[in-house]
C-alpha cells in the first residue's frame, strides 16, 4: 500500500527544498522524521508536516499498518509559480526580482 501528500506554492525556492528532501528519501519513515525535526533548515518544518500528512494519509484508511514499517518510498521537489517583482537599480535601470515557490510530494508504502 501507498500513499502520497502533496504541499503546493509553498513560497520558497525549490533548490534549498531539493536540499532537506534529499536527506529523507529511502528511510524509515521515524527515521525521517527524526532527520527534518533536527535539521537546522527552515525548509525542514514544511517537510516534516508534509510526511506527517503522508503517514496520516496510508494509516487513517489502513489501520493495521504498523507506523514502524513505513518507509519513504519517494520525495520531489517541482518548481512552482515564480512571481516577478521590480526592484530599482542605478541610472533608471530596474532589476528583476524573482520570488519562487515550489511543490512538495512525497509517497510513502509498506513493504508487500
Amino acid at each position: 500500500m501507498e500513499a502520497r501528500a502533496i504541499k503546493r506554492h509553498t513560497r520558497s525556492s525549490p533548490r534549498k527544498m531539493r536540499l532537506v528532501i534529499d536527506l529523507i528519501r529511502g528511510k524509515s519513515a521515524q527515521e525521517a522524521l527524526a532527520i527534518l525535526k533536527f535539521a537546522d533548515k527552515a525548509a525542514a518544518k514544511v517537510a516534516e508536516q508534509t510526511l506527517k500528512s503522508a503517514i496520516s494519509n496510508l494509516t487513517r484508511p489502513h489501520p493495521e499498518v504498523d507506523p514502524e514499517t513505513i518507509r519513504v518510498k519517494e520525495a520531489f521537489v517541482d518548481p512552482g509559480a515564480t512571481m516577478k517583482r521590480i526592484s530599482p537599480a542605478p541610472q533608471g535601470r530596474a532589476y528583476r526580482i524573482r520570488k519562487r515557490s515550489h511543490h512538495l510530494t512525497i509517497v510513502v508504502s509498506t513493504p508487500q
